[in-house]
């Protein structure tokens, strides 16, 4: 009666322990990030920024607000301060005159490239506790749980 009891209360808390285990693994890997981010000369909202642009090509300033989490004020300060150190530019949109493209300067991509080949390394090392086999199966339930968990939030 005991060992049934206390599987099932193993069973019952087992949502929580993973939520507890994500999260803490994710502050580390993320402790990581900001470290590899702080020595590439730039702060984490222009990296994110530039990154996109470089993964993404030019975007509107809105996209690429709602890309890096930011709010349309947050963003448009990052894009001014890129502006000014000539790492991007913005310009029309031929489809839509209401709408500002920002794109990556000739330097803001050299910048860009040289960060994330650095930022990717170190991300590669932090998670390198995991094989690669390991890490494509994290990988593929982690998108499972998160497309789970979406989906309850839609329904309810």
């Amino acid at each position: 009666m005991v060992k049934a009891k206390k599987e099932k209360q193993n069973v019952e808390t087992l949502g929580i322990k993973l939520w507890l285990s994500l999260w803490k693994a994710s502050r580390s890997v993320e402790a990581h990030a900001h470290k590899s981010i702080e020595g590439l000369d730039m702060s984490p909202t222009d990296f994110g920024v530039m990154e996109v642009l470089l993964h993404k090509g030019p975007l509107p300033v809105n996209t690429i607000g709602k890309k890096v989490l930011l709010t349309s004020g947050s963003i448009t300060t990052a894009v001014d301060r890129l502006e000014e150190r000539g790492l991007v530019e913005r310009c029309d949109d031929p489809n839509d005159r209401r709408v500002r493209i920002v794109a990556l300067t000739k330097e803001g991509t050299k910048r860009i490239e040289a960060a994330f080949s650095q930022h990717q390394a170190h991300i590669e090392l932090a998670t390198s506790t995991l094989n690669k086999e390991e890490q494509r199966t994290l990988l593929a339930l982690l998108k499972k749980l998160g497309h789970g968990a979406d989906q309850l939030m839609a329904e309810s």
